[in-house]
């Protein structure tokens, strides 16, 4: 057996480091990992509670009703974005999503104030989303004097009343297993699609099917499409799973929530399509699915607060198809809601999946050519 050679050794480290050098994907994602992570960490994460978007139906109109307002507002969790006229208006804006929470301050506030007898206000919050049951219970028990602080005289503790709508009893499995299913899509859906183009190129098979009359287009569609049944039947399974052991309500149109499923999962795999043109190997595929993946479900409200991020990471997050399908998931599954009230979401996600179905299209086509 031959002695340790320190100069051998050192040779096999310069041919590694060489070799690294070469790929320039693998060195790419070395330092753009770890410096993603800290960016996202760092300046687009934050815990608190912020700029919450909200409404106010003010049936007062009292000078202490205007302060409580105020008051409110400049705490930063909720940013009063519209003025109502009637209950009635507070449902339809929570059912579309443009509200996360509603403030209704009665028409006999002020006795409400002087007798103490009951609830002076109600704040009727969306109770699909987690972050927004945190931000009512800063306004329920000792948290009001903080967030009230100029009129916690005036409001004492108590006489702030929190209305759940959509998940009275606060239940945690509600809010997380609906938006399970587009974590547990986006994850499957765009590693499988890339990994498994990327082997079908390094065994050879493409160069097979390039000899074929195939378009470009029909042979794209035609990989993708096995993987939209897969798909499917992921987000069944995960849907009854929930239904099954959480007890996870179906309040809103199965068929509304299989189409919103569908038209997500063909935006995933046209994203791992995508990713597959870039890659020239199987790690490769796999580190670039990793890369889209981390910023998807750490922007796309799922596990942090989306009000509390910076505008320019709101604006990141608005591009990702994570993001619009926990929006219409927990709006169909949870608030009843239909494609009336959340088209805007299905929109956005059937323009990504038109792009990068374009943009991996036409990569393909280069590399045919």
């Amino acid at each position: 057996m031959n002695a340790f050679s320190p100069r051998r050794l050192w040779a096999i480290v310069v041919k590694e480091l060489r070799q690294l050098r070469r790929d320039r994907l693998t060195f790419a994602m070395i330092v753009g990992i770890p410096t993603m992570q800290l960016l996202l960490f760092g300046y687009a994460i934050n815990l608190d509670v912020r700029h919450l978007d909200a409404a106010v139906l003010d049936q007062a109109h009292t000078r202490n009703a205007r302060e409580l307002v105020a008051e409110l507002a400049q705490s930063q969790v909720f940013d009063f974005r519209y003025r109502l006229d009637s209950p009635a208006q507070i449902d339809a804006l929570l059912r579309e999503g443009r509200v996360s929470a509603a403030l209704v301050i009665p028409r006999d506030f002020e006795r409400r104030l002087a007798d103490r007898d009951r609830a002076a206000v109600q704040m009727v919050v969306d109770g699909s989303d987690q972050v927004v049951q945190q931000a009512a219970r800063q306004l329920a028990g000792l948290s009001v004097t903080t967030l009230l602080s100029p009129l916690h005289a005036a409001v004492p503790q108590g006489q702030v009343e929190i209305v759940n709508w959509y998940n009275p009893q606060r239940r945690a499995p509600l809010n997380t297993v609906p938006s399970l299913i587009g974590v547990i899509l986006t994850m499957t859906m765009v590693l499988f699609t890339a990994m498994a183009l990327v082997r079908e190129r390094e065994r050879g098979n493409l160069e097979f099917l390039i000899a074929t009359p195939l378009s470009p287009l029909e042979l794209t569609i035609g990989k993708v499409l096995p993987f939209v049944g897969i798909g499917l039947v992921q987000a069944t399974l995960v849907l009854l799973l929930g239904i099954a052991i959480f007890g996870v309500p179906v309040r809103g149109s199965l068929v509304d929530l299989y189409v919103a499923a569908l038209v997500f999962i063909v935006a995933c795999l046209a994203l791992g399509v995508f990713l597959s043109t870039l890659a020239k190997s199987q790690f490769q595929a796999m580190q670039l699915a990793f890369f889209t993946f981390l910023p998807q479900i750490l922007l796309s409200g799922f596990m942090f607060p989306f009000g509390g991020m910076p505008r320019a990471a709101q604006w990141l997050a608005e591009t990702f198809p994570l993001t619009h399908f926990i929006r219409l998931v927990r709006g169909i599954v949870l608030r009843a809601a239909g494609f009336a009230d959340l088209w805007r979401e299905l929109l956005a996600l059937l323009a990504f999946a038109a792009v990068m179905l374009t943009l991996a299209t036409l990569r393909f086509h280069k590399r045919l050519d």
